[in-house]
């Protein structure tokens, strides 16, 4: 369906990232954003048709200025939508509990062992109801478009059985077609090893290997297939075949490594083509290598390192060793229960050594090619899908200098207006 062209005009920074489209952006490129100053974006029928100075598209879309909104970007920052490439967005409940127990001494992995943690989502999720599930996560990804996040990667893994695992990714497959934001699928039915399979994990990598991923691809409810390999959860043997029998069913593999100690899961992201390893807080400077090697990209989880009370992971030293980097909330109700990709990019600088700059682009074209959509959104060029944030700021610098704050003011999703002012808009046809 046709709608109405939208032309965005007089942005001080417009920052289109051109020529990231082919692949993930590493080392000193990160910090080459292709800034147009007095930019401007011609949008028409959900594309962005021509980016340039607001000379340049006043000369060539001029005469057709009375048939747009045009929407005046003077004295802002305009960027591609944002992208969170790992969250776990279909859940209920909350574990606000385990939030003082941490501030008491507890540790994650202990209060998961003591069927807390993971486990307690889990309980919680299996009695919802799908239309309980629903509303809580579209209420969430309502909080996600108001922080300038066009695209979100979801998790299931808050079932870890064939049944719940289902009904989990229909929710996310649900608000994919219901909400403005595009949702895209991961299966990780190997998030934790079930409270009834404690004493025989190897029984439930069977029933992943044997039913569960075969079900899920049948279905086509899922892109992505991932694993929590870690000491207590899964080894790195059984994270393997777990995402080896995914890629044989179609699921690409995506890995949660390294995150409590050095467990080879970097490692072995590189030697199974993983699209992406993420966490990575104790990575070995072999594994980090190998994953340069290999184009596996990081996704780093600082929000998770910063609420654990824990040492974030090193982006500096993963950019200079060549991997790339992209940034993600990983929301979640137990390690890191926010949606702010702003504040995201803000402790990327402050805990993990990385450049205003390097942020943007970890949030953007990296984020993108970390869930296979690089060459449709995560950059502002002609041709690519309309997923633009515009930010109440001057420029890239202040946005991670001012930090801490939501400085959205309009985002647009597919050549549509979804914030206006910092408010969410109601869709219409047009």
């Amino acid at each position: 369906m046709r709608h109405q062209p939208i032309w965005i005009r007089h942005a001080q920074q417009l920052v289109t990232l051109a020529g990231t489209s082919d692949a993930p952006v590493t080392g000193e490129r990160m910090n080459q954003l292709a800034i147009i100053e007095d930019g401007s974006v011609w949008l028409e029928d959900g594309k962005i048709m021509r980016v340039g100075t607001d000379a340049q598209l006043a000369a060539e879309y001029g005469q057709r200025s009375g048939e747009a909104l045009v929407i005046d970007a003077s004295g802002k920052l305009v960027t591609p939508g944002l992208i969170d490439p790992h969250t776990h967005l279909v859940h209920v409940g909350s574990r606000q509990n385990e939030f003082n127990m941490r501030l008491n001494g507890a540790t994650y992995m202990e209060i998961m062992n003591s069927g807390g943690g993971i486990h307690a989502t889990t309980r919680a999720t299996r009695e919802a109801s799908a239309e309980q599930l629903f509303t809580e996560s579209k209420k969430r990804l309502d909080q996600f478009l108001l922080h300038g996040v066009t695209t979100v990667e979801a998790k299931s893994g808050y079932g870890m059985s064939l049944d719940v695992e289902i009904k989990q990714l229909e929710v996310a497959k649900l608000l994919d077609e219901k909400h403005p934001a595009d949702v895209v699928s991961t299966f990780m039915g190997a998030h934790a090893v079930p409270l009834e399979y404690r004493e025989r994990p190897d029984d439930f990598v069977d029933l992943l290997i044997r039913e569960m991923i075969p079900e899920v691809a049948r279905r086509q409810l899922a892109e992505f297939n991932d694993v929590f390999c870690e000491r207590g959860v899964f080894t790195p043997e059984q994270s393997r075949r777990i995402l080896e029998a995914g890629r044989q069913h179609g699921l690409l593999p995506k890995i949660h490594a390294d995150e409590i100690e050095p467990y080879q899961g970097a490692e072995l992201s590189a030697e199974i083509g993983a699209v992406s390893a993420d966490h990575l807080l104790r990575a070995s400077e072999r594994g980090i290598q190998m994953m340069a090697d290999a184009g596996v990209i990081a996704v780093l989880l600082p929000g998770t390192a910063f609420f654990l009370m824990a040492e974030s992971a090193n982006g500096r030293r993963m950019i200079d060793a060549g991997v790339a980097v992209a940034l993600s909330t990983d929301c979640n109700p137990g390690s890191s229960p926010t949606v702010s990709m702003p504040l995201i990019m803000n402790l990327g600088c402050l805990k993990m050594g990385m450049t205003p700059a390097e942020v943007l682009t970890a949030a953007t074209i990296n984020a993108a090619h970390a869930i296979r959509r690089g060459d449709q959104i995560g950059s502002i060029e002609p041709g690519k899908q309309a997923d633009i944030t515009i930010f109440d700021v001057p420029d890239f610098m202040t946005l991670q200098y001012r930090y801490g704050v939501n400085h959205v003011h309009t985002v647009l999703k597919k050549g549509r207006v979804v914030v206006s002012e910092g408010s969410l808009q109601p869709l219409r046809d047009s």
